[in-house]
């Protein structure tokens, strides 16, 4: 992700208007359902579902918070994960894995009883967006401080090497068929590496789109969604790396989805609003609307299951008077003020 929390992502766009696009003719009827305050200090930054379990795991700063969907509360916790950023899941070995960034490390966990297994230590700065990839057996964490992505064997935990990457990895995606996708922010570049071999294929610009950050793909299609920090996001194909076309999103994206029961890509802007762009055919896509959610909310998880998303926002208190070491201090979060919130039609 952009920073090392998602406080220091957020407060560029606290006090911008909300991104007006041109009139659409048909809602999406995308809209807040429920809420839950989560416990605690600390910002927050990725969150994934777990279909299987229904949970829900949010990363908090030192530690990661796990809420159950069907009973709608916090059930516990992974705690020592420092500077955690993103958690990638792998239920069929019962086993989870979160990046922690200013450790410089990955804490294995065990999916039934939250229990660290294990910390793994990475020669990389700053483990950001982590996934895990089918096909290589592997997980794969995207370092923003070292331009580089590692690879760990989940089946004995161990480090199988390094892909080389041309800038500032963000988010990435896979293919299941052995192919990784990956943002590269400040190059404006997606690049895309074999996880097996872990040799780079190819580098593709997203011009028109600008500082990508979150990934999304249609499998079945082989369309790749890249929201960009232009107010664009990129629709590329993933067998050529051509850019389709590009739509209009809101300000401040940070995170994409892709849901292929209603052919919608979605991305989270923290200007307050999800953007719904819906799929008419491979070569052809449309924006639904810019559905209202709350200032901050950047980062995006979708149950496929249930179709709903989550997101996790805050409210924020006026910055601290600026010092010689903060010339421009952030506002801080206000105590008790962090919520997971459920958006759904």
């Amino acid at each position: 992700m952009k920073t090392h929390l998602i406080t220091l992502r957020v407060i560029v766009f606290i006090l911008l208007a909300p991104f007006s696009a041109s009139p659409q003719s048909t809602a999406s009827g995308y809209h807040i359902i429920d809420s839950l305050k989560l416990e605690g200090e600390g910002g927050w930054d990725y969150l994934t579902v777990d279909t299987s379990s229904e949970r829900v795991y949010i990363s908090r700063s030192s530690r990661v918070q796990v809420v159950d969907i069907g009973k709608h509360s916090l059930v516990g916790e992974i705690p020592n994960t420092i500077g955690v950023h993103g958690i990638a899941l792998v239920p069929s070995l019962g086993k989870g894995y979160t990046s922690n960034g200013r450790d410089s490390s990955v804490t294995v966990f065990d999916l039934a009883t939250l229990k660290t297994l294990r910390t793994i230590k990475i020669d990389a700065r700053n483990p950001d967006a982590i996934l895990f990839d089918p096909s290589s057996h592997r997980v794969f964490t995207f370092n923003g401080g070292s331009s580089n992505a590692t690879a760990i064997d989940v089946g004995s935990d161990s480090i199988a090497g390094t892909v080389p990457l041309p800038g500032k990895p963000e988010a990435g995606v896979t293919d299941d068929n052995g192919t990784v996708f990956v943002n590269i922010e400040d190059k404006s570049v997606l690049v895309v590496f074999d996880s097996r071999t872990l040799k780079v294929l190819h580098t593709w610009p997203l011009a028109p789109g600008e500082e990508p950050s979150g990934l999304a793909i249609d499998k079945e299609h082989r369309r790749l969604f890249s929201g960009c920090g232009n107010r664009t996001m990129a629709i590329v194909d993933t067998d050529s790396g051509t850019v389709v076309t590009t739509v209009p999103i809101g300000n401040g994206v940070d995170g994409t989805a892709y849901d292929p029961a209603s052919s919608f890509a979605f991305s989270t802007n923290g200007e307050g609003t999800l953007s719904v762009v819906r799929e008419d055919t491979p070569t052809k896509f449309s924006v639904v609307e810019n559905a209202a959610t709350r200032r901050g909310a950047r980062t995006i998880a979708l149950d496929e299951k249930t179709h709903r998303i989550y997101t996790v926002s805050a409210k924020f208190g006026p910055p601290p008077a600026p010092t010689a070491d903060r010339p421009h201090p952030r506002p801080a979060i206000e105590p008790g003020s962090v919520t997971l919130y459920t958006i759904g039609r």
